[in-house]
């Protein structure tokens, strides 16, 4: 049996209604879609987004706090929104599961993410977080957290910045091995783990940052050696000429073409870029395939989608 490891996107959780209830009916209509995947008994190994809701709590908590009861660090908002994402992804596991009389099980693993201390993202950091803010709200907000570092989003105000260093290990890793490998169904590295360093004492500390998922997705793959990486998203393939005339999808295109493109510049930093990255990432290093696919068509992977593959020696 193959170890397949599935990256899912936002919108696979959430659409434009944040409540619990609204995300938890889009979690289980994702996982009714990926049942046809499920059904081939490979070993899965699930890693999701958190983005939206990790958002959301800091507000929520920036609203509400106090001097007794203050507000919760990024890591650790991070580690909330992998927990309760992971909850409603294991109910909705577990019922697709019993529906289809599938003795397998769903297991959220609280995924820690070892990150360089002397990664130049912390000096530099560029993931947007939280709300907008125009100029009279940056300044107050400037003022109150000075640690803080701000920046202008494409025109539509300020949005607090935070540092998005590499993935380099996924401490868990065995631990979602033995998961996998007994036939259940881990959900993992939310949001792209908890970043953490080691201070010179080997103890883990929680950083203020946010690990993108795609590359987190494939960092677990690698670390467990997997047959293949399938990252689902919105598109049903990567593109070149995005948005234009020209546009042109791409089937299956080898890992030094796929590369070329990419330093080109064909695919958006903050949207295609950092999925074409993880597949390349991946591809390299364990020399096994990847696919880019919408998630609408999780029923037919192997008719669809972006397929990148190994350079032919």
């Amino acid at each position: 049996m193959k170890t397949i490891v599935i990256a899912l996107g936002g919108n696979a959780i959430a659409g434009r209604d944040y409540s619990a209830a609204a995300q938890q009916a889009a979690v289980r209509s994702t996982i009714n879609k990926l049942w046809p995947v499920f059904a081939s008994q490979n070993h899965f190994v699930l890693v999701h987004g958190n983005g939206p809701q990790v958002g959301n709590l800091l507000l929520q908590q920036a609203a509400g706090a106090t001097e007794t009861n203050p507000a919760m660090p990024l890591d650790t908002a991070g580690a909330m929104t992998e927990g309760s994402i992971g909850y409603w992804l294991q109910q909705a596991i577990d019922e697709t599961m019993l529906a289809h009389h599938d003795t397998r099980r769903a297991a959220t693993v609280i995924t820690q993410t070892l990150v360089d201390s002397a990664d130049p993202a912390f000096k530099h950091p560029t993931k947007p977080i939280g709300p907008f803010y125009n100029e009279q709200e940056i300044s107050r907000q400037r003022q109150l957290h000075p640690e803080q570092t701000f920046k202008a989003d494409a025109g539509r105000g300020y949005r607090r910045v935070v540092a998005s260093p590499a993935p380099v290990k996924i401490l868990e890793a065995g631990v979602i091995n033995q998961l996998a490998m007994s036939g259940q169904i881990p959900v993992v590295a939310g949001g792209g783990g908890i970043p953490v360093c080691q201070d010179q004492n080997g103890q883990l500390v929680g950083q203020a940052a946010v690990i993108d998922k795609d590359l987190a997705a494939a960092k677990v793959a690698a670390d467990l050696d997997a047959d293949e990486l399938i990252i689902l998203t919105a598109v049903p393939n990567v593109y070149l000429h995005f948005n234009s005339k020209q546009q042109t999808a791409l089937t299956t295109v080898d890992a030094d073409q796929m590369e070329a493109y990419l330093q080109a510049g064909e695919f958006a930093a903050g949207s295609m870029a950092p999925k074409v990255q993880a597949c390349l990432n991946f591809v390299k290093q364990t020399g096994h395939p990847a696919k880019i696919a919408a998630l609408a068509d999780a029923g037919r992977l192997d008719q669809v989608g972006t397929n990148i593959i190994p350079c032919k020696k």
